[in-house]
């Protein structure tokens, strides 16, 4: 099959659609969750966990799903997007663990009165959906999930600590420039005293590089040309405080293996992976080990695409899983 025909036959995302419902859901504490409904009210539930943590959602992850078939839930993840308090502005990460969003989608759920729905998210997002599902199974229909990540200390020095630095070498020197040669051994710890700090230049500087590395490294073509949200200044400040207070803490699991160690709970529910053989930040190591203690999810790996939900092969195998999803799910 020629390039030209394969193309002609990559899905693209559903037209855009606007949400029909959306709100806030108190949290505990001073946080409040935003959340957001499309698509058809009788469909099959889905619930959307973006990445990050602190990358919050946007309105395309509405788009992966058939609205005729679907009612698209999405909401923000604590400290970020449009959920309050932001973590641009408030310097406490309070009552923000992996748990305590674990705690929200159930929460969410029940005030939608969603009796089980399918789990869909990607990066951070499958991380999220792994825990929420170990926790919740029975309120599972199905998981779809992209770029797998299990937060295990390798992968954080894969991509913190020099390993994704040698295919973007460029990009690398753009991330340790803020941090002293002094300070190199160890990227997090030296970022996470910036941007916890009280100089607020300082801080900012360093919440550009550190959300500028992960989004000049999403993509199989490199560094986009033209501006993303990695360059918005509230958008890094958030995403890059939250990242590290997740990473430091190893994503709050009792052991650097928790995710894999727990799967078996799960390996009844129908699950869709799919991952790009080129990721580079949430490389195909990890979803291969799941891959291997999961032979019943289905498995895609993508050969020409890296970590981005926008690289047309990646968009074109969720987009399928989602309606595969549907045609298990009714079946």
């Amino acid at each position: 099959m020629t390039d030209q025909a394969l193309a002609a036959q990559t899905k693209g995302l559903y037209p855009e659609i606007e949400p029909y419902d959306y709100g806030y859901m108190p949290a505990g504490g001073k946080h409040q969750i935003y959340y957001e409904q499309s698509g058809n009210p009788q469909g099959i539930p889905v619930v959307v966990v973006h990445g990050g943590p602190g990358g919050g959602t946007s309105p395309n992850l509405r788009c992966y799903f058939n609205p005729d078939a679907y009612r698209i839930i999405l909401f923000d993840q604590r400290g970020c997007g449009k959920s309050r308090p932001h973590a641009s502005q408030d310097m406490s990460l309070e009552d923000n663990t992996t748990w305590h969003l674990v705690a929200d989608m159930e929460a969410l759920r029940e005030k939608l009165g969603i009796d089980t729905w399918v789990v869909f998210g990607g990066s951070w997002g499958s991380t999220l959906s792994l825990a929420y599902a170990i926790r919740h199974t029975d309120r599972v229909r199905a998981l779809i999930l992209r770029g797998i990540f299990l937060v295990r200390k390798a992968e954080l020095d894969w991509f913190y600590q020099g390993g994704a630095g040698q295919i973007f070498p460029d990009v690398w020197e753009r991330f340790v420039a803020p941090i002293p040669e002094a300070e190199r051994n160890d990227m997090m710890a030296a970022y996470i005293k910036r941007l916890n700090g009280d100089d607020r230049n300082e801080q900012m500087r360093c919440a550009l590089a550190w959300a500028g590395w992960e989004g000049d490294t999403l993509s199989i073509e490199g560094p986009s040309e033209n501006p993303t949200k990695f360059a918005e200044p509230d958008f890094a400040v958030a995403f890059a405080r939250i990242e590290s207070w997740y990473f430091k803490n190893g994503g709050f699991f009792e052991t650097d293996n928790w995710l894999l160690e727990n799967v078996h709970k799960i390996r009844h529910i129908p699950a869709w992976i799919v991952q790009g053989r080129y990721d580079v930040v949430t490389p195909m190591a990890s979803a291969w080990d799941l891959h291997k203690a999961w032979p019943e999810a289905r498995f895609n790996l993508v050969k020409k695409a890296g970590h981005s939900s926008s690289d047309p092969g990646i968009l074109d195998g969720l987009v399928r899983a989602a309606d595969e999803a549907v045609a298990v799910l009714t079946a």
